[in-house]
């Protein structure tokens, strides 16, 4: 197979692979991913890692509720949920009401949630604290993420990690290698008799001037080209059969899972995809804003971990989800809460050993007015690369040694 190395990315991406930051990954098409399918099929028990990002700091107390915990309902009376709201998980806690299928998967032992996790010295800086988090460097800056490395260490192929995100993120970019970017956005063009308008608008006329012929026929152009690449990334190449593609017409968090649903089904090799979510920031009305946007993670969630629990490849398949930071434990003026520290972490998958990992942090012994980190989020990292991707996690994560093995099956 002409699979896609590094010299082969660094040819038709026009720069090098550490600069993909500044300009963009190189974007792969369906076309490239169906013939690596065909030709180097992934085996279908090796286990694959979906890294899904919550922009802007998610609210973890609102997220998994301590409603028992009258320290809870002094610090954010108007913005807590009471112990009958919640998704009921044992310990004294609770998923938030709109997460009722991942409670689901809690039930059938799917799903792990790691508790009071952040690193040493937390910056509330939503830059800072992702390149940390995205870097997996907490003590100094570095110019790779952590996946990138990955690449770096056991290979050039650059199909081996995918973003379906409308930009590739840090964490993708090594110093030699860096993930292909196939985002879920597209090109979509006017329907119907507004179409036929479109399409008259670029017809040539007798007697115009050459720059307004060039002018209109750049939207002929445009017509053609939407033709030929469809009005999402499947275009008219689905890469299963047997049934209808996902259509992802917009870059929500369930078209980009639906997309990596179906590469994982395809037997595309790669091992590492990156989805992700944002508007987790929530200064002023939060309860409001963060369950409906929890009720979309858990949606596609859900349904993603259904899908794949019905293949022997889906079955192999383990998510990570977090976000840079948690928030403040007293509710701010606004009803919503400011930049904090700590949170929960989810891993969910058929291979997860579900139930709670880590301690859960005091809501009276804080560090000024913030959670205190009790699990370091390179643990999880560490854990992902050595039980997931087969790689020895020292290589990666500069000789970190923590872990959470036992949140996998052998």
């Amino acid at each position: 197979m002409d699979k896609i190395t590094r010299r082969r990315f660094l040819a038709f991406s026009g720069v090098a692979a550490a600069g993909a930051l500044g300009v963009g990954a190189s974007r792969i098409n369906w076309s490239d991913l169906h013939t690596a399918a065909q030709q180097s099929p992934l085996p279908p028990d090796q286990r694959v890692l979906v890294v899904c990002t919550l922009y802007g700091g998610n609210d973890g107390l609102n997220t998994v509720i301590p409603a028992s915990d009258p320290a809870y309902h002094n610090a954010r009376s108007e913005l807590a949920y009471q112990p009958h709201e919640v998704l009921d998980l044992g310990d004294g806690l609770g998923l938030n009401p709109g997460m009722t299928g991942l409670k689901s998967l809690w039930d059938d032992k799917r799903l792990a949630i790691v508790r009071g996790v952040g690193y040493p010295q937390p910056d509330h800086s939503h830059f800072r604290s992702m390149a940390i988090w995205q870097t997996a460097s907490p003590g100094t800056s570095v110019p790779t993420g952590w996946l990138g490395r990955w690449l770096d260490a056991t290979g050039d192929d650059a199909l081996r990690a995918v973003s379906v995100e409308p930009v590739m993120p840090p964490l993708l970019a090594g110093a030699n290698t860096a993930a292909v970017s196939l985002p879920v956005t597209g090109l979509k063009m006017p329907a119907g008799r507004l179409a036929e308008s479109f399409a008259a608008l670029g017809q040539p006329q007798t007697g115009e001037n050459p720059l307004s012929a060039r002018a209109a026929g750049s939207l002929t152009d445009l017509q053609n080209a939407a033709k030929v690449l469809g009005g999402a990334v499947h275009g008219d190449q689905p890469l299963t059969t047997g049934s209808a593609a996902t259509p992802a017409t917009k870059g929500t968090l369930a078209a980009q899972l639906a997309v990596v649903a179906e590469l994982v089904e395809a037997g595309v090799p790669t091992r590492a995809y990156s989805v992700s979510l944002g508007s987790f920031d929530t200064h002023a009305d939060e309860r409001g804003t963060q369950q409906q946007l929890l009720t979309e993670v858990d949606g596609a969630l859900a349904a993603f971990a259904k899908r794949m629990s019905g293949t022997q490849r889906g079955q192999q398949v383990v998510v990570l989800v977090y976000s840079e930071f948690g928030r403040r434990v007293q509710a701010n003026a606004s009803q919503g809460t400011d930049h904090g520290t700590a949170g929960p972490v989810f891993l969910l998958g058929n291979d997860v050993q579900g139930g709670f990992y880590g301690e859960q942090p005091s809501l009276t012994d804080l560090d000024d007015g913030d959670l205190k980190e009790s699990t370091d989020f390179r643990s999880i990292y560490a854990t992902m690369l050595a039980k997931v991707l087969d790689t020895d996690p020292g290589r990666v994560l500069g000789g970190y040694s923590g872990r959470l093995d036992s949140v996998l099956s052998s």
